[in-house]
């Protein structure tokens, strides 16, 4: 699952907990949110002491995309080099 499909997931769940949609628990967003982030990516973003929900999000898309590429970057110079 890519993290723009998991934001995605944990926004629409996060309407059934109205405790997670007052300003006074956005911190506690960030962290359940971070929680559920795949280790390579909570590794990169490196538990930010970012506690803005948006912001963190646009952050771990990020880490993910560069993570991706670099998979891709590596699985591509090894298929080459196999040949």
């Amino acid at each position: 699952m890519t993290v723009s499909d998991y934001a995605a997931k944990f926004e629409d769940l996060c309407h059934f907990a109205l405790h997670y949609n007052t300003l006074e628990a956005e911190e506690e967003k960030c962290v359940k949110f971070e929680n559920g982030l795949r280790p390579e990516i909570k590794q990169l973003i490196g538990f930010n002491v970012n506690r803005n929900f948006p912001t963190l999000v646009n952050k771990s898309r990020i880490c993910d995309k560069d993570n991706r590429a670099k998979i891709n970057y590596y699985k591509a110079a090894s298929e080459k080099r196999g040949k």
